[in-house]
């Protein structure tokens, strides 16, 4: 049996910390025998963790300008300090503090893999979590695997690094395809869907890079040309009061609406006729790829992920340009033709699979067994 480490700094409800524990609860206990360090002891995916997991927090809680503070410490220091226990595997499931601390492992023997949810596109972004950009390329370049989470994530990887492309592979996240699709067909007690329009929702924390005020300033648009539509928005953040008084002013309370965080937010999802991803910035869209294992046509701006998700074609959903422009176009496409509407449902069924768990976890124990 492989005795497995994974690290990350927290279980707070994010796209990351969300698949990581979906994969942990799929693995096969009788091969892995896993551990789930966190930095800090916070978050409410914790709770969702099986039994078999063994669970580690470093802190009882988080701790203002913790980045800063770490990187006083050297990395071994930190590892002695922090975990401290030989494993063949270990895991850094996020960019930044966990990735320096694991480097510090002093057992030869240990396989070192780095995940990547987030795109490098540039070198402030690469020194993230660490003293300079120049720790972060070496730290890096020491690790034995660097997983990327879509292949447009990889390409920014390698271009801001220099590190060895054959170094860097490609998994998709794991979903819990069975239970998303189960969580779906739950009943809706505290929303009420409008009757005569498109529904339109999107799933994600309310910050500026997810792109809800410009979809606000689209939806504003699209209603004053006639176009027909309602948006949830699930999840919470604090761009939501901004976007609220933008919503206030123009009269679009009733038909732009914030539904706050939902532990089970596939009900609400499946209620809608149409998934939107408005965002400046993604990584690999959990929530994109969630959607369409729900069967829903979905937009997304054009961010790395978005071609892996949806086909250079849009053969699975529509990719737009990241844009304003970009999002009124591909939304009054869609709200003016219901046909095509339709016709991506069945796409979008067929594009879900991929991302179903038992390929996904498939995939990562390959990884783990053959490297």
């Amino acid at each position: 049996m492989k005795k497995i480490m994974f690290s990350i700094p927290n279980l707070m409800h994010g796209g990351a910390e969300k698949v990581l524990v979906n994969l942990l609860n799929n693995m096969d206990p009788d091969k892995y025998e896993i551990t789930l360090i966190v930095l800090f002891d916070t978050g409410i995916y914790k709770e969702k963790l099986n039994r078999n997991i063994k669970y580690i927090s470093c802190f009882k809680r988080q701790i203002r300008g913790n980045s800063q503070i770490l990187k006083i410490f050297s990395p071994e220091f930190l590892y002695n300090r922090f975990i401290n226990e030989k494993y063949d595997i270990i895991i850094s499931y996020l960019e930044g503090p966990t990735v320096r601390i694991l480097s510090g492992c002093p057992y030869n023997s240990t396989k070192k893999i780095a995940w990547i949810h987030t795109s490098f596109d540039d070198k402030a972004k690469v020194r993230t979590g660490f003293r300079s950009y120049k720790e972060a390329v070496k730290i890096y370049g020491a690790y034995d695997k660097i997983i990327s989470v879509s292949d447009s994530v990889k390409d920014a990887f390698v271009n801001s690094t220099g590190i060895d492309r054959k170094k860097v592979y490609t998994l998709y996240n794991t979903n819990d395809s069975d239970d998303i699709v189960k969580k779906s067909q739950e009943p809706i007690e505290d929303v009420t869907f409008s009757s005569n329009s498109i529904n339109i929702c999107s799933v994600g924390k309310i910050i500026e890079v997810k792109g809800y005020e410009r979809l606000a300033r689209v939806h504003k648009r699209l209603i004053d040309e006639g176009y027909i539509n309602s948006v949830y928005i699930i999840g919470k953040g604090n761009e939501q009061a901004k976007i609220e008084h933008f919503l206030k002013a123009n009269r679009l309370e009733d038909s732009f609406k914030f539904i706050g965080f939902r532990e089970n937010p596939y009900k609400y999802v499946a209620a809608c006729d149409l998934y939107i991803c408005s965002s400046y910035r993604e990584g690999f869209s959990t929530a994109v790829s969630e959607a369409l294992i729900l069967g829903k046509p979905v937009i997304s701006t054009l961010c790395s992920g978005a071609y892996e998700l949806l086909g250079h074609n849009n053969e699975y959903g529509l990719v737009v340009e990241n844009s304003e422009e970009g999002l009124y176009k591909g939304l009054k496409e869609y709200i003016s033709n219901p046909q095509m509407l339709e016709e991506y449902k069945k796409r979008a069924l067929k594009r879900g699979r991929s991302f179903s768990k038992e390929n996904t976890v498939k995939a990562v124990e390959s990884m783990l067994d053959n490297l």
